[in-house]
């Protein structure tokens, strides 16, 4: 039978904590997570929890069941993002689905509006989410080259800013947020040349620094933060053939470390963190086919074990990880663009 279904709605209060002298305000359960979207979840599973807040210098996420009090008492903290429910309520999986089902009738539609253009036209770029709430987009193709340029969007305005170049410019390269709040940068291609060169972004200065290269240049990789906050990269195409090499990266000291390598070469392929905090890869192409593999990479003891392979064999989809744990993969590419999805479980 299937689980209820919680639903919440929650205010983002960026940079504060809360700050109370009554016990009320203590967390019923602390906890690490990977990102806030795991803490959030761990929320959203226990009925009790009205309110959490997580530190992105150390991934800790505090659950707590009193916010009308504590939403009165709050003080300021950097790289820290408080939640508070505003609305929330469990319904059976039958009522959900009822729910569902009618809601177009009680509740308008959601729409897409335009925004503010960006400066510069790219693509095969990335864009990553900064703790202030500000979005980073970075390099691409531009039309005539691998582009250094960079952006950030700022929501509350909807407007685009230039911020200071890359050191190198790059295409199907990848970013990711590591727990101190800066942008690491990898690989991609540049100039014809398949990269091995990573790059790090502050927010606070806007400033870019390289770090340690990676052990191997590489695109169309994936990138992951793992829960000890370190960075997994994981296959990809170094010009010649397609990989099955992984590596991760240390924050605390720059450096990149090779770790076992997975049992296929892949490229366009995705990597999706469970809650259990083992990494799940799947698809993507080996330069002859498009596969339908999926391997689990379990940090703790850097092992790859191969599991259940997908119905469909596919490249350039999308895989996220949903509320009970579930991977959906969307999409993709065999051959021709697909419409096919799966639920990994």
């Amino acid at each position: 039978m299937p689980n209820d279904i919680r639903s919440v709605r929650m205010a983002i209060n960026n940079d504060k904590i809360f700050q109370c002298a009554q016990s009320t305000c203590l967390p019923f359960n602390n906890l690490t997570t990977s990102n806030i979207r795991h803490c959030q979840i761990n929320c959203l599973n226990r009925d009790e929890c009205m309110a959490v807040t997580f530190y992105q210098s150390n991934l800790q996420c505090q659950l707590f069941n009193n916010s009308i009090n504590q939403n009165m008492n709050m003080s300021s903290q950097i790289n820290v993002v408080t939640m508070i429910t505003i609305f929330g309520t469990r319904y059976s999986y039958d009522m959900a689905t009822i729910l569902t089902t009618t809601s177009s009738t009680t509740e308008a539609p959601h729409v897409w509006i335009n925004t503010t253009n960006m400066n510069d036209a790219r693509s095969d770029h990335t864009a990553t989410m900064l703790s202030n709430g500000k979005v980073l987009v970075t390099g691409g193709w531009n039309g005539s080259s691998d582009f250094n340029g960079v952006e950030l969007y700022d929501p509350s305005t909807g407007n685009w800013t230039r911020t200071k170049n890359m050191n190198f410019g790059r295409t199907q390269h990848t970013a990711t947020i590591l727990s101190n709040g800066k942008v690491l940068v990898t690989a991609g291609l540049g100039s014809g040349s398949y990269l091995n060169s990573a790059e790090l972004y502050d927010p606070l200065t806007g400033n870019w620094t390289i770090t340690g290269n990676m052990n191997v240049g590489r695109k169309s990789h994936t990138i992951t933060t793992l829960p000890n906050g370190n960075v997994l990269v994981t296959g990809g195409y170094n010009g010649s053939s397609y990989l099955n090499s992984a590596e991760f990266y240390d924050p605390l000291t720059g450096n990149w470390t090779i770790t076992r390598n997975m049992n296929v070469r892949r490229a366009q392929h995705t990597a999706t963190i469970l809650l259990n905090g083992n990494i799940l890869v799947s698809g993507g192409t080996n330069g002859s086919f498009d596969q339908n593999n999926a391997e689990l990479y379990d940090p703790l003891t850097g092992n790859w074990t191969t599991t259940s392979n997908m119905n469909v064999g596919r490249q350039y989809h999308t895989a996220s990880i949903l509320p009970n744990g579930n991977v959906l993969v969307t999409a993709g590419w065999m051959y021709v663009p697909i419409t096919s999805c799966e639920i990994y479980r």
